[in-house]
């Protein structure tokens, strides 16, 4: 069975697809995540990221999904769950679920009352260390955007990477600057912990900074895309790598509009990966509402430009 340690290629992470009743629709996920897997550099699985709308589902959902996910790759690439939770006891009995359901490594996300109080660089460490010794499997740190309070300094992130259960980062730090920085600190203190871009709306931009792959709920809808960048960047062919970035270009503004990743994009993206053949199922949870109207219009276009239209929307 491959061990969760190889995070240097593509990992997607997963959209989730519903039935008409908002329940999860079993096999249309098989079928989505045995898809995936048919790409070599597709090293891993992610479950319950923001992609996946992890906020809407239960945490017995979350362990299905995950469940369900493993099941069907069967020791074929590891599977990693997101761990979104407020505290230590929380979040333990999450990665046991989690480890009971078949992950064999967590995405650590920080607690949502970081974001509105912050926390000290101890209240980290203590968070991830617990939840690995608890858990006994590798541990994926995300890293949140720079302008948040969740944010951690280089220095932090230097920590974490000394923290044994520490295996890789995702990094979406979105400040180029600090993100350098970030990758720097990251390799100084531990060069054997991998190094993933989350920055889906810029992609090449952060891969040519000598990161290792990409964990990247894009890469749910355009895995070979974005493991010909990948390649191109490896390989030092910057303009075979630019007109790759440039082909993504329109799909990435159809689904994120220059911005940031929303819920709104992810339901784009639903929108699309449904019109692209990618799965059968666009239905999404509300709060979340699928795109109408000329939006939709704009996603048949950008598709029908790409190549990738396999049918238009009802």
């Amino acid at each position: 069975m491959p061990t969760i340690s190889n995070y240097r290629g593509v990992i997607p992470a997963l959209s989730v697809p519903f039935r008409p009743d908002l329940s999860i629709d079993e096999a249309d996920l098989r079928q989505f995540a045995a898809g995936l897997i048919r790409y070599d550099r597709v090293v891993a699985l992610m479950t319950n990221g923001h992609t996946g709308e992890v906020f809407a589902l239960t945490p017995k959902e979350r362990a299905e999904v995950t469940r369900i996910v493993a099941n069907e790759l069967r020791g074929r690439r590891p599977v990693i769950s997101a761990v979104v939770c407020e505290g230590i006891s929380e979040a333990i009995e999450h990665a046991h679920m989690a480890k009971e359901a078949g992950a064999q490594g967590l995405d650590i996300m920080p607690p949502h009352h970081w974001l509105r109080f912050g926390f000290k660089p101890e209240h980290v460490i203590d968070y991830f260390s617990a939840i690995g010794k608890a858990s006994g499997l590798d541990l994926v740190v995300h890293v949140y955007p720079a302008w948040t309070r969740a944010s951690y300094s280089s220095e932090l992130l230097a920590e974490l990477a000394r923290v044994p259960y520490v295996r890789a980062f995702k990094v979406g730090t979105r400040d180029m600057n600090k993100y350098g920085r970030d990758l720097r600190a990251i390799r100084a203190a531990a060069p054997d912990k991998a190094l993933l871009t989350c920055h889906d709306e810029y992609l090449l931009a952060s891969l040519v900074q000598g990161v290792d792959g990409a964990l990247v709920g894009f890469a749910s809808f355009i895995p070979r895309l974005i493991i010909d960048l990948l390649d191109a960047v490896e390989a030092g062919d910057l303009k075979r790598a630019m007109e790759i970035q440039f082909t993504i270009d329109p799909l990435k503004d159809l689904v994120y509009g220059g911005g940031e990743p929303t819920g709104d994009a992810h339901a784009r993206m639903k929108a699309a990966m449904v019109m692209a053949g990618v799965i059968g199922s666009g239905v999404v949870r509300p709060p979340t509402r699928l795109p109408s109207g000329a939006e939709v219009k704009q996603i048949e276009e950008a598709l029908g430009n790409a190549g990738l239209l396999r049918r238009n929307a009802a």
